[in-house]
């Protein structure tokens, strides 16, 4: 089947959905392990595609094989029978499928029974004994049913063990690639026990593991003896094996463990199995198919070595695996805990801490979270404050393994050397070597390894790990942290850095395993935490670290507000640390803040830090979709919930009302820091609750904003909320409003409020994006007639219109009214309001700044205007005219103005088609006498132009400037 066969019959099956059962074939779709090209289609995208351009969508950015079992897969899902015996019909093609496995299968029994006598009997045996070791490397006993599903849920993904595919010339070559410890060692021995079933394919006989982490230290040899090297009894059948390379299927897995040079697996590629060369060179030669092409290939990596097989494998299929879904962690609390009520507080607990939830896609961590938490849960304690940090956490897991007094404080240390090492080499395995190198024994591991800390590799017995990435990060942490010994010297031994090359943005670039390493730094630093390692191991742990961590923190710290993610590098170390004091001293240069909020563990770490910056004066805040629910119903959240209360609560409910109350702590910043005068909430998606909480806080004495920015906020009645906050506030100088703002009754009542108030002090209001009737207008209007605080309205990409304008321009115009500065910009205005508006200029001696921008008010208007500012009680300083639909004729009546007595300093003609129009504002700029010394006039590229036609230089006198842009305020 074609692409466009495929498409054709993928469009013809979508079409007969309906809208809603269309929509969750497409949220099915989204959860499935997407390929690689597809995961980076934006979901808008999918989500508004119709059956037709979904079909377009998948055949343009998937493979065959992959669209054709998810599709069917999906239809399974939906319940619909008959759609899903159509989809199987069509896309798999049972019934030729059918005869192909009854044929493959006679030709499977066909081979075993030419095979040399004893030989099919022995690579039975042979594989039978492999089966057990990899079944033991699996995860412990009660998940073995967790591994089972994450692997069937990845593995229907894998071309070659599908029957029900299509037939493709070339081998395939799957890359299974995703963070550490989520399932690609297992679901990679898992697929080699479904490759070499019988009952699966012919093809299928012959498996070959190939561990990088064991090849790493590996000398020169052939790759017959590579693959080999532990199945000497596979020698002599290896030129038989290898003349089949169709039926081999090869697992190199780990290839981030593979410890070589940049480029080392493309040079000398070898195509000879029998010809000696180094593992790095083998290896290479097979991803790149220059060694058995025919051959089958799997490959897992960690995302660090992607771009290595870039430039070896070819067309690759890349399955991301993701171990552990929020559905398996859920289900592996309640398995691990057995008691429902204690599975889901601990389950809620660690979706708490979004860094944590995120590290327990790995079953390793979900097993290290649950037997911390059970623990302190059977002891009596209240597990809360162990998950609010990864730091205390892991700390509490490492301490609880062990009596008080344990007396390992020299094995403690001398595994914080080998992870650290390690850490620095970007390699997680450690052979018998590398311990002996620092002294240690099997025997001093012994502890660590019987209580789950570290791991014995059962493939190689020489082989150690520490259970997961993420616990070898705490122990290079724990390095640093331990106090100095003599024979340590200066702390660069054995090629580990120091801690200001730690904490650097240069070596994390190169080295990302570095960051949680830097958290977890921070987080020992704590003092109470150092006591508890102490007393547990008979350690000592460093006290000048809190120290160095200060001098070192430039690495960290924003030297521009503007720059969002090293901030939030900061106050995550800050977090983690639970230090007030090394916050204080860390936050109290900063003065302006800019935060993105993305989940409610962010907003926790802001607070923390936010708290101790006691001179921060701007704060500019943006909350993602999602930290707060658009459909909550609304709890009071005066009073804290029973326990069975919200136990019962759904989850969306739980988490929201979790972050409710976080939220409440960071809003009570606006009101408890004094120094703070300017707030900016934008394109922030927050809920009515959320968005009371806030407007709680400001609406309080103790709240004391100068300036506040409210821009493109959901939902759109937060807009009337924030309006009831501001009411009174004495203080507030300067507010803008902008977005979709529902200007109903209630909202222009609010405003009425805001201008009228005796103690309002408003001088600056922007009030954008907003639509209102004539009526509406008018009593607007009526309102500033009152207001003798305001000096700068700015009424941008409003629906004012000429109608609404002339009854603004009636209350600008009078003589009592100090309105400064008017921006109408964007607001449908014609030549039908600049009569008026300029009699505004002929009589308010108060107005100096006018943009009427991007209002096609013409030359007509033009005209108009200058009227205006052709008389000498005009006052306009500033006249912004750009996108107006000027043309050469408008240029007239200005250069007019420009030639007689005129208080303009700034006029900006900029994106009109003037044309030849420039000739005559050049001409009417060539008399120095009769125009304003220090005109600042913009006319973009016009001025290129203008230039070409002139062949009069300038007077070397004149004092007008020609800029590139002008800037309205």
């Amino acid at each position: 089947m074609t692409s466009a066969q495929l498409e054709c019959t993928l469009q013809a099956l979508l079409e007969q959905l309906s809208e809603g059962e269309l929509g969750t074939f497409k949220s099915i779709l989204w959860a499935f392990p997407l390929e690689d090209v597809l995961q980076k289609t934006p979901w808008s995208e999918v989500e508004e595609a119709s059956g037709k351009k979904l079909a377009e969508i998948l055949v343009n950015t998937s493979s065959e094989c992959w669209i054709r079992n998810a599709t069917v897969k999906v239809f399974e899902e939906l319940n619909l029978p008959e759609l899903s015996k159509m989809a199987k019909a069509e896309l798999l093609e049972d019934g030729r499928v059918e005869d192909a496995d009854s044929r493959e299968l006679g030709d499977s029994e066909e081979d075993l029974e030419l095979a040399k006598p004893g030989e099919k009997e022995g690579w039975r045996n042979v594989m039978d004994e492999q089966s057990l070791v990899w079944r033991n490397s699996f995860w412990r006993g009660d998940s073995d049913n967790f591994h089972d599903h994450v692997t069937q849920r990845n593995q229907r993904f894998i071309p070659f063990l599908n029957l029900r595919r299509p037939t493709q010339p070339s081998p395939y070559t799957v890359v299974l690639h995703g963070p550490a410890g989520v399932g690609k060692t297992t679901l990679a021995k898992k697929c080699m026990l479904d490759w070499k079933d019988y009952n699966l394919s012919p093809k299928a006989r012959y498996a070959f593991y190939l561990s990088c982490k064991e090849l790493s230290r590996l000398g020169p040899c052939s790759f017959a003896e590579l693959i080999t090297k532990d199945r000497p009894e596979l020698q002599d059948d290896i030129p038989n094996i290898l003349a089949q390379a169709q039926r081999i299927l090869f697992v190199v897995d780990g290839l981030d463990e593979l410890r070589v040079p940049p480029g080392a697996l493309i040079y000398d590629i070898c195509g000879d199995w029998k010809k000696p060369k180094p593992v790095p060179v083998l290896l290479g030669s097979l991803l790149k198919r220059k060694m058995l092409p025919k051959a089958a290939l799997l490959v897992t990596t960690r995302p660090r070595s992607l771009k290595d097989l870039q430039l070896l494998a070819e067309k690759p299929i890349y399955i991301r695996v993701e171990g552990f879904l929020e559905e398996d962690r859920r289900a592996y609390f309640l398995t691990h805990f057995g008691e429902e009520d204690q599975a889901m507080r601990a389950f809620e607990l660690m979706r708490s801490n979004a860094a944590l939830f995120q590290l327990g896609s790995a079953p390793a961590v979900c097993w290290m979270v649950c037997t911390s938490l059970k623990l302190q849960m059977e002891n009596g304690e209240d597990p809360a404050s162990t998950c609010h940090t990864r730091t205390g956490l892991f700390l509490h897991f490492l301490c609880s393994r062990f009596p008080k007094g344990a007396q390992l404080g020299g094995t403690l240390r001398a595994l914080s050397l080998l992870a650290a090492q390690g850490l620095w080499a970007q390699m997680s395995v450690f052979h018998a070597e590398d311990l002996e190198s620092f002294g240690v024994q099997e025997s001093d591991l012994r502890p660590f390894l019987d209580r789950g800390i570290l791991r014995q590799d059962r493939d190689s017995e020489d082989c150690y790990s520490f259970l997961h990435l993420s616990v070898q990060q705490f122990f290079t942490a724990l390095f640093y942290a331990l106090e100095k010994e003599e024979e340590d010297g200066d702390g660069h031994a054995w090629d580990i850095k120091d801690v200001q090359k730690l904490l650097s943005g240069e070596e994390r670039l190169q080295n990302p395993d570095l960051i949680q390493a830097g958290h977890f730094l921070f987080g020992l630093a704590n003092e109470k935490r150092a006591k508890e390692l102490e007393t547990t191991f008979g350690c000592v742990m460093s006290r000048e670290i809190k120290q160095e961590l200060l001098r070192c923190k430039a690495n960290l710290h924003v030297r521009k507000p503007s720059s969002m993610s090293g901030l939030k590098e900061l106050l995550c170390c800050l977090y983690e640390s639970q230090e007030d004091e090394l916050a204080k001293v860390v936050m109290a240069p900063f003065k302006e803040i800019s935060i993105h909020l993305i989940n409610t563990s962010e907003m926790m770490q802001c607070y923390f830090s936010l708290k101790h910056c006691p001179d921060l004066e701007k704060l500019s805040l943006q909350v993602a979709k999602g930290v707060f629910l658009e459909n909550y119903v609304d709890f009071e959240l005066d009073f804290e919930l029973e326990r069975c209360t919200y136990v019962s609560l759904p989850n969306w409910a739980r988490q929201d009302l979790h972050s409710l109350h976080v939220w409440k702590d960071f809003c009570s910043l606006v009101s408890s820091n004094s120094n703070l005068k300017f707030l900016e909430v934008r394109q922030s998606f927050l809920s009515e609750s959320s968005v009371r909480v806030l407007c709680d806080h400001i609406a309080r004495n103790t709240c004391h904003l100068q300036k506040a920015e409210i821009k493109n906020v959901t939902p759109d009645t937060a807009y009337r909320d924030f309006c009831l906050a501001f009411i009174g506030k004495k203080t507030l100088t300067h507010l803008t409003l902008e977005g979709h703002i529902e200007w109903e009754r209630t909202m222009l009542l609010l405003m009425c409020d805001l201008f009228r108030t005796p103690k309002g002090n408003l001088q600056y209001l922007r009030f954008g994006g907003h639509s209102a009737t004539p009526e509406q207008w008018h009593d607007f209007s009526f309102l500033l007639k009152a207001n003798q605080s305001l000096r700068h309205l700015h009424l941008s990409a409003s629906l004012l219109l000429d109608e609404g304008a002339k009854l603004l321009y009636e209350t600008v115009g009078h003589p009592t009214n100090l309105l400064q500065k008017l921006s109408l910009e964007n607001c449908r205005l014609t030549e039908a309001s600049c009569k008026e508006l300029a009699d505004v200029l002929i009589v308010n001696q108060h107005l100096t700044h006018l943009c009427l921008a991007k209002n096609p008010i013409g030359d007509k208007g033009v005209r108009l205007l200058c009227e205006g500012l052709s008389y000498p009680d005009c006052k306009l300083q500033t006249l912004v005219l750009q996108q107006c639909n000027i043309t050469k004729h408008g240029c007239r009546p200005i250069s007019k103005v420009l030639q007689g007595v005129c208080s303009l300093t700034d006029l900006d003609l900029s994106f009109n088609h003037i044309g030849c129009g420039l000739w005559i504002l050049c001409k009417a700029l060539e008399n120095p006498d009769s125009i304003t010394p220090g005109l600042i006039f913009n006319v973009w590229k016009s001025l290129i132009f203008m230039f070409s036609v002139s062949q009069t230089q300038t007077p070397p006198d004149t004092e007008y400037r020609w800029l590139g842009a002008s800037k309205f305020i």
